[in-house]
This record gives structure tokens, sequence and C-alpha cells, in this order.
């Protein structure tokens, strides 16, 4: 019987067909995936299996994207930052956007909760000023709001426009926002521990340790952040880099929806913490990232010190009253001899000093305190607290916040533009030494044409007090010189804050005063902080 033309057909060998896609060599393939913006390239990943290790190649090492704007509109602000630091390939690990004043916490959350994804740990705070490189223009800009028009006047920005938007890829790295949550009528300390005990926690989660990387902080403006701080400092190892803004208004979203607690009557969120973890299940071939923090210091130290004779705290207004003594001397003086004293000493000094401003006036205290986290055993460590005076009259010195006690020893700061640049040099330096530090490592026994083990940074954020920029210095870009001159194709962003957190260990630029001290200040004034974020390679293997 003769076969059919159907069994003959059957019969034929098949010839595989083969997708345009799959004739594309990994070569060009990489050049035309590392194009795509973030959302496409999403799905090239998902294409095949090929697609997917090209992808991973071209994401490879962490990487931040940032931009600003400061379009008057809103909504085109927002559209035009986020168009930005998504127009090339990056799988957002966190977010940071901070806004103008004009701007609305709870809509841009939303919209970067709409664009980001939910599961993204995202913060957003309302600050005083942004810097960064504009999303239009890739021109750099530090702008920092004053009432109807910002200090860059030359441009006219209005008060309520600007934004400035972080996105971080951080593979290796596990990263999530913990929520300091307060209700109403729980003890301030209980909490305070709790907070420092859910941050311990979630690195032990994630990595097996309680020891994380980096903590990014925001706090809201009406809580002294100064307790918050000071035990973050004793229960965190000195290798975990702190920094961030004390007190601005801000609205967070966590990765675990469990932690996203809406702040209310019977509850308040009185700061964040967006936490840098290693992983521990991060896959093969994935380098590390370390954390490095400077500090530029605004304020010189004036005349002698002193020690708190009587205090009395004003919890209504939040603020001490105290006379002091002189060192080494009996006689109790009230706050107008204090200032008094305050004022001589500038007498002395008048080619370094402006006429006294108490706004730009504080005293730094040391305190000696015991702290403990739960039930753990007390240990005594030592701080600097800085606290702007008020005013002075002949009864009592008044300066803002608590925490003071008799006995603690203080003396007097005074911003001044001419300290706050020679300490921004100063940082420039310690950068310049920082990136030869790492060409000196990368070279050293190996061949020097093997970048791929190199140490390199990827980003950097900038916290600067809001008392700084133009104004202080009657220059631009005075605060970001260093990131500048050192590293002027980072992505960077950063902010004027109102209070400078910023706590790093003994291999980081620690600059200034407290370089060779066992006296821990975390919390600064008339400062600018910068961090910069660095990748070293996993090692090839042979």
């Amino acid at each position: 019987m003769e076969e059919s033309e159907k069994e003959r057909k059957a019969k034929r060998p098949r010839r595989e067909t083969t997708s345009p896609a799959a004739l594309i060599n990994d070569d060009v393939l990489h050049c035309i995936l590392s194009r795509l913006s973030a959302f496409p390239f999403a799905s090239a990943a998902c294409v095949s299996k090929t697609w997917n290790r090209v992808c991973n190649r071209i994401l490879s090492r962490p990487k931040l994207a940032s931009a600003i704007s400061l379009n008057p509109s809103p909504l085109a602000a927002l559209r035009e930052v986020v168009d930005k630091v998504l127009s090339q390939p990056i799988r957002p690990h966190f977010a940071i956007a901070n806004i103008g004043p004009g701007m609305k916490l709870k809509q841009t959350l939303k919209f970067m909760v709409d664009r980001l994804g939910s599961t993204t740990p995202i913060v957003v705070s309302s600050v005083s000023g942004v810097i960064g490189r504009d999303a239009v223009t890739d021109e750099f800009k530090e702008v920092k709001w004053r009432g109807d028009l910002s200090d860059d006047d030359d441009e006219g920005v209005y008060a309520h426009s600007g934004i400035v938007l972080t996105v971080g890829y951080v593979p290796g790295i596990k990263v999530d926002a913990i929520p300091l949550c307060k209700p109403k009528k729980a003890p301030r300390l209980e909490m305070i521990d709790k907070f420092v005990m859910d941050i311990r926690n979630y690195t032990a989660s994630v990595s097996g340790s309680t020891s994380p990387t980096g903590i990014i902080m925001f706090g809201v403006g009406d809580f002294d952040q100064k307790p918050v701080i000071e035990k973050l400092d004793y229960a965190m190892p000195m290798k975990t880099i702190i920094v961030g803004d004390e007190r601005c208004p801000f609205l967070y979203k966590s990765g675990n929806n469990s932690r996203n607690i809406i702040g209310s009557l019977r509850c308040s969120i009185d700061a964040v913490a967006l936490v840098f973890a290693n992983d521990r299940e991060k896959a093969h071939g994935i380098g590390d990232i370390q954390f490095h923090v400077a500090l530029s210091d605004g304020v010189l130290a004036i005349g002698q010190s002193y020690k708190a004779a009587s205090v009395r705290v004003n919890d209504s207004e939040g603020s001490t009253w105290l006379t002091a003594r002189r060192e080494r001397q009996k006689d109790v003086l009230d706050g107008q001899q204090l200032l008094d004293d305050v004022n001589a000493e500038l007498e002395n000094h008048v080619q370094i000093f402006e006429e006294l401003d108490q706004s730009e006036l504080y005293i730094g205290v040391t305190k000696r305190r015991n702290y403990s986290v739960g039930s753990e055993k007390a240990r005594l460590k030592t701080s600097l607290v800085f606290h702007e005076v008020i005013r002075g009259d002949e009864e009592y010195l008044y300066v803002d916040d608590v925490g003071i006690r008799s006995g603690d020893t203080f003396q007097f700061y005074l911003a001044d533009s001419r300290a706050a640049k020679t300490s921004c040099n100063n940082v420039s330096i310690a950068f310049g030494n920082l990136k030869l530090d790492w060409e000196t490592k990368n070279c050293s026994g190996r061949n020097v044409d093997n970048a791929i083990n190199k140490e390199e940074p990827f980003g950097g954020f900038i916290f600067s007090c809001c008392g700084r920029g133009k104004p202080f210095f009657d220059h631009r870009n005075v605060d970001s010189s260093p990131f500048l001159e050192n590293f002027p194709d980072m992505p960077l962003a950063g902010t004027f804050c109102s209070g400078e957190i910023a706590r790093g260990h003994s291999s980081s630029i620690r600059l200034g005063s407290q370089e060779k001290s066992s006296v821990h200040c975390c919390l600064h004034v008339y400062s600018t902080v910068y961090l910069v974020m660095s990748y070293t390679p996993a090692l090839e293997e042979y």
C-alpha cells in the first residue's frame, strides 16, 4: 500500500526553527540590552536564559542613579526625575526622594510606589534644599530655598519647586525601612530600645549578624533625636556607618508590609532607618560594598570650658535653663555673664569672627552616660552633644533640647564660614588620598590592566546644614566641591537639612577635633556629611 502524503511528511526530518533573537551573539546582545531603560530591561531579562544571563552581567555591579528637577509643576518634576533615573538598566533596591516644601509627601510617595513597585523600600522627606544634576540639562546645582525664592536667584526658582530622587541597586546587600513607632502612652526609652532591636533583628534575619553595613536615618522635627542616635551609637559596632537628616517631615514605605505603620492619634512615627545589611545568600561572584563617611565641620570652639551648675528642664518648650562655673572656679555665672564671656572672646578675635549671632551659637556638652538595650548590662560612653543657644539673661542661659545634667562640662561654639571652607578643603584632600589608596592597593601584586578587582566608588550622598550653601560661603557649590573635585562622574544626591547625622568608624575619613578622641559626636551643627559608597568585585577564580 502506498504511503499517504501525510505519512511521508511525518517521516521527514524536521528542521529546527531558530528565533531571530537566538541568532544574536552575547556581545551584540549586551550592547543592545545595556541601552534599554529600566522597564524594558526587566522584560528582556525574562525572554530566555541567555538574555537573563546577559542582563545579570550588565547589572553585575551596584549602581546609583539620581537626578533633580526644579520644574514648578510638582507632577512634571516627579515625572522628570523618575524618567531620568529609570532611563538606564537598574533594579530598584531602595529609593530616597527629597522634596521642596511646596510638594506633598503623600502624593510623592504614591507616585514613587506606583512607578518603582510596592516591594521597594522608599523614604520621602521634605528638605530645605537639594543638590545634584538636573534631570533635563545634566547641570550640577545646589539649590537652597529661602522665603519665596531660592538662593539661586539667577534662575528664579520658587520655594514650592524641587526634588532630588535617588534609586539604588546594591547586589549583595539587603535594604529595608525600619520605623521608630511610638504609641502615645508608651515609655519613650522603651520604644527607642525596640527600634534598636528591630534594626538588629532585621539585620540578623538577612545577614546572620546583628551589625548592618550602614544606616541612613530620617527623624521628625518635633521629636528630639539625640537619645535615639546616642542609643544607636552605643548599640551598633563601630564598623556600622550612620548618616542622615535629624529633623525633617517624612513618609516611608517598607518592603515588608507589616512595617508600614501609619501615624495616628494613638501612635506616631518619630524616625525611620533605611538599613543596609549584607545578604548571606548573595550570589556567587558578587563582591563587597563599603560605606565611607567624611565630615566638614562648620563651627569653631570659643574660649574656655565650663561646668554646668544648676540645671532646669522646661518640658513644654523642650529646652534647658542652666547656670555654670568656669573650670576650676567656684563663682556661678548666669546666662548674661556667660554670653559676656563669649563676646569678650570675640573681641580678641575680631579678624576671625563676625558680630555674635545667637542663632549660630551653640554649646557642645560632654556627656558621660551609661547605656544599655533591654536587659543588657549597661556600659559607659562619652559623647559630645550640641545644643543651640536660645538666649541668656541675669538668671539662666537658655538652650534647645534636654539631657544636660549638673556637672556636665561644655564649651561654646560659633558657626564660621572660614572654618567650614577649610574643612571642605580637608575633606577634598582626604578623598584624594582615598582614591590614591584604592589605586595603590589595586596595583599592588596585580596586573595594572586587570581592573576587574578594582575598588571604585559608585555613588554618594551629601547631608548639609541648611545654614550653609551660597549665602554662608558667598560662592556656589562649596559643599559639593569635595565630590566634584575627586569623583566628577560619580552619581550623587544631597540635601540641605536641619541637623546632620554622621557616625563612622576608625577606617572612615574622620576629620576635625574628634579625630583622635574617644568622645563620640554623631549629631553635628553647621556641618556637611559626605557618604561615599564603593564596590570591590569578587576575586577572579583561576
